[in-house]
């Protein structure tokens, strides 16, 4: 699946790295991995106090001059979306009901538990997976008509704009009406979200969010927009009790999931729960902390060794979690509990809770004077207010009891009761990352069940073009379901399938539609975008392929894409390396004839969780320092897309592993990476002119693992095509 996009493609921002640049990584080791990993890894960066003074990290500034945006009706002619305009028409009227009185109103695409970093207006911390959020959730989408995962919609009285990366310019070109101003962001002149509200609004105007009710906005981003706008006098107006998208959405909403919840087993999660709450509760104990709230899905799911089914192509579920130090609490709908979900719980020593509880939770925290542990970069706006509202308020009260206490006795013992939050990164998201080999050889088995799958889908699809058959776009992506779908442990899509035929291909992150889709053309590049979740692993491969004759341009195109593919694969680079270092690799070949590509190179992948996960990543995000470590998984995922005419991607995932070099210059060790994926590269598609012997003889080696590790698994046309595809090349 497509990468995020790159830092040089998001609007031009204020920028810092994932932690201050004395940070560093501590290992605290726990043996019970199999590997002999650090289990958690500390950012050590300076603990910020919930009622001192904010202490920011140094900023890298890239100033932005004066700003232009051409809207979307200029790049292309269609027609009035009479639905969509409607619903602006309704959602303007409700800014002047009395209660609101706003005059701009900013919607993002995120639900309480995921936040994105697109038109963050500073980029501090690493980006936080988001690409899949519940239907009743899908409000942009709703207002705007554009599906694509990542966007941010702004509507004034009389303006409405949305910002997306490269991953998404032509889809958004597509689907959004004549009255939307598309902002392409990264482009030069594209303002963020704050400048472009700070240049159509006179000063002193209301602009609207909904921070709490539906916990929409992070803490972080709800601050960094209130600063921004302030310097036009803009006041952020927070809604508490209504979502004014609900408001005109009214009865058609989809119901909120309320699907079963299931236990990961042990087998596949390589790790009790009981040991991952005692190593962060230590985690806890050394940063002076007596809890920590969890609210990003993926995290809770792997600390508790649970799945769901309530986000599409995610194994989540809508939960909180709260550890202390000596109980923990999940916040969840119980009507997703079976007993043996409860019992597995019950075991680990953790109670359920309402979800809806939760903030209620944490004025108890607070009045208890729990010293509580808060990532602002992914916890919601709701949850860091209302605990710093109650620190104020409990302060407030002990402050007046000291005094009466002070006045009858003349003593005080100088000791603090009020309770104060500490600010860092979660200590669960770089522990989620470094997988432990349990769930390695999940993720090795799953790939190769799944590389069966794929065989068979390409013998079947190569052998109905031959036969002349009209098949669309979504066809296709239905019987790479089914095939995947008869493979032992299958459980869903991980993304839905980017099936697309000639310039869909350009489009990164296409979605077919089948009212609209293209017939999979013979004479045209075909690229396939797929993944699935497996019970043990996910899955996320690109393959591009020609049923015809490519052209020499396609040729020499894809050829370099695949040099920059094996670049990367056959990277060696010291540990600490962080993936931004690496991410020249992919694209060098096509730098060299002046071509590019507006996405990130590798993202990183959960083991049966999220097909985007952080903190790592392979791009031009340079602000994210995080290092690669042994036992991560990342995508290697080079491309190119040529507009209105063809896209070419190649992507496997890959581990990074340990490797063993002759040196270990200045004492440190080397790491590379160890496939995952073992599918067939088409090899009518490689220009091999342009290929050295040593890129030939990876392409040849490549070739002979995946026949030796995937045609057990098959028989009769499927095997044969296997055979047919993985035979060596040589130069003529």
């Amino acid at each position: 699946m497509r990468s995020t996009a790159s830092s040089l493609m998001y609007p031009l921002t204020l920028s810092t790295s994932l932690s201050p640049s004395s940070s560093q990584l501590r290992p605290c080791c726990l043996r019970l991995l199999s590997h002999s990993l650090p289990f958690f890894y500390k950012f050590e960066s300076p603990h910020t106090f919930c009622p001192k003074s904010k202490n920011r990290p140094v900023l890298l500034v890239r100033s932005c001059t004066s700003i232009t945006a051409k809207p979307s009706s200029q790049f292309r002619k269609k027609p009035v979306d009479s639905e969509q305009d409607e619903k602006l028409r309704s959602l303007r009227e409700v800014f002047s009901k009395p209660g609101i009185g706003i005059d701009a109103y900013i919607i993002p695409s995120q639900d309480a538990h995921q936040f994105s970093s697109l038109g963050s207006e500073k980029k501090n911390k690493p980006p936080v997976p988001s690409e899949f959020i519940a239907e009743c959730y899908m409000r942009r989408a709703y207002i705007s008509g554009f599906t694509g995962s990542a966007g941010t919609a702004v509507i004034t009285k009389d303006k409405a704009a949305l910002w997306t990366d490269g991953r998404y310019f032509l889809q958004a070109e597509k689907q959004l009406s004549y009255s939307w101003i598309l902002m392409r962001a990264g482009n030069y002149g594209v303002p963020t979200t704050s400048e472009w509200l700070n240049d159509v609004l006179a000063p002193g105007c209301r602009i609207g969010i909904d921070p709490l009710e539906q916990f929409l906005f992070s803490s972080d981003a709800a601050a960094e927009l209130k600063e921004a706008i302030a310097k036009k006098n803009h006041e952020l107006v927070y809604l508490y009790d209504i979502n004014l998208v609900d408001e005109i959405w009214k009865e058609s909403r989809p119901e909120p999931p309320r699907k079963p919840v299931r236990v990961h087993e042990l087998t596949y999660a390589g790790l009790d729960v009981s040991s991952k709450l005692s190593s962060l509760r230590s985690e806890l104990i050394d940063a002076g902390c007596s809890a920590i709230v969890v609210s990003m899905l993926d995290e809770v799911c792997w600390l508790l060794n649970l799945r769901g089914n309530d986000v599409p192509n995610s194994p989540v579920m809508y939960a909180y979690l709260i550890v202390e130090i000596d109980e923990a609490k999940l916040f969840i709908d119980d009507s997703k509990v079976s007993p043996e979900v409860m019992d597995h719980l019950k075991n680990a020593g953790v109670e359920l809770r309402p979800y809806e509880s939760i903030l209620a939770e944490i004025k108890n925290l607070a009045a208890k004077g729990v010293h509580l542990w808060l990532d602002t970069s992914s916890i919601n706006a709701a949850i860091v207010d209302t605990y710093k509202a109650a620190c104020d308020q409990y302060s407030g009260h002990l402050d007046n009891k000291r005094k009466n206490k002070t006045k009858a006795y003349g003593v005080t013992n100088g000791q603090s009761e009020v309770s104060t939050g500490v600010y860092k990164i979660s200590p669960i998201l770089l522990a989620k990352a470094v997988k432990n080999e349990a769930e390695l050889e999940g993720m090795r088995n799953a790939h190769l069940r799944d590389a069966a799958a794929l065989a068979q889908f390409w013998s079947w699809l190569e052998e109905e073009i031959l036969k002349g058959a009209l098949l669309t776009e979504v066809d296709v992506a239905y019987k790479l379901l089914q095939f995947r779908s008869m493979q032992a442990g299958f459980l869903d899509t991980s993304f839905d399938t980017i099936s697309a035929s000639g310039a869909n291909g350009a489009i990164i992150h296409y979605n077919p539609n089948p009212d609209s889709c293209s017939i999979v053309d013979v004479k045209k590049m075909f690229l396939l975008d797929s993944g699935a979740q497996y019970i043990d692993g996910t899955t996320d491969i690109t393959r591009t392929v020609h049923f015809g004759e490519p052209t020499p341009r396609e040729k020499e195109c894809f050829t370099r894409v695949l040099q920059g593919h094996i670049a990367l694969d056959q990277a060696v680079f010291p540990e600490n390396t962080p993936g931004f270092v690496l991410d020249a690799f992919a694209r060098s070949s096509l730098w060299k004839i002046g071509l590019d590509y507006r996405h990130g190179t590798g993202h990183g992948v959960g083991a049966a969780l999220n097909v985007h996960e952080g903190p790592q990543s392979i791009s031009f995000r340079f602000g994210n320092t995080t290092p690669l470590l042994k036992g991560m998984i990342v995508s290697n995922e080079p491309g190119y897309y040529e507009d209105h005419a063809f896209g070419i991607r190649i992507e496997n995932l890959l581990c990074v592993k340990e490797m063993d070099t002759p040196n270990r210059f200045g004492g440190i060790g080397f790491l590379g990476f160890e496939k995952l994926t073992f599918v067939p590269i088409q090899s009518k598609v490689v220009e091999l002119s342009l290929l050295s012997n040593a890129e030939i003889d990876w392409l040849n080696h490549y070739h002979s693992q995946v026949w030796e590790k995937v045609s057990p698994l098959l028989d009769g046309s499927a095997r044969q095509w296997l055979w047919d595809n993985t035979r060596p090349l040589a130069k003529p």
